[in-house]
């Protein structure tokens, strides 16, 4: 096999994978039909939601994925929140007995339809594109994971899609 170097690689990370925080979550059918959501009911509340970036690591240097931008998707159809914010931390994976250190926060921008909170906040479905400032090499000791928080009037309903992983690949 010869040499790879893929700028067009693209990872799905269903609702499944991610973690939720504060309200009741169940998993249910989207809005569309034969899609699967991440359903939080309505009540007021602020809810976050931990989506970890599953894709190949390497301890070669800049080898394996290099994380460009991450596109979410997500549908908020009853109301709309009072503020929806999206975070990307990298966590250090630590040696044996030590615990996890302080999570890293990386830069990213939002994409033209989701750069004002007016614009994330309204009541719709939404694809997000949340672009690292400076796209990261996926070590073999990282862990990357976006962070979404919707602080929640009583009517608010949220529907958690998935998301999707832009990177390199290379090896």
């Amino acid at each position: 096999m010869g040499y790879v170097h893929d700028t067009h690689m693209h990872t799905w990370i269903p609702c499944t994978a991610a973690h939720c925080v504060t309200g009741a979550w169940t998993m249910a059918a989207g809005a569309i039909a034969n899609t699967i959501a991440l359903h939080k009911s309505a009540n007021a509340e602020t809810a976050t939601v931990t989506i970890p970036i599953l894709l190949p690591m390497n301890d070669g240097p800049e080898k394996g994925a290099c994380l460009v931008s991450v596109d979410v998707f997500f549908e908020q159809l009853a109301a709309a929140p009072t503020s929806t914010d999206a975070l990307v931390h990298r966590l250090t994976l630590p040696a044996d007995t030590a615990a996890f250190g302080a999570a890293e926060s990386l830069a990213f921008s939002y994409d033209t339809g989701n750069d004002t909170a007016g614009e994330r906040d309204n009541q719709d479905q939404h694809t997000m594109t949340l672009t690292l400032t400076t796209p990261v090499w996926v070590e073999d000791d990282h862990l990357i994971q976006v962070q979404l928080t919707f602080v929640c009037g009583g009517a608010v309903t949220l529907d958690i899609l998935g998301a999707r992983a832009n990177y390199t690949l290379r090896y």
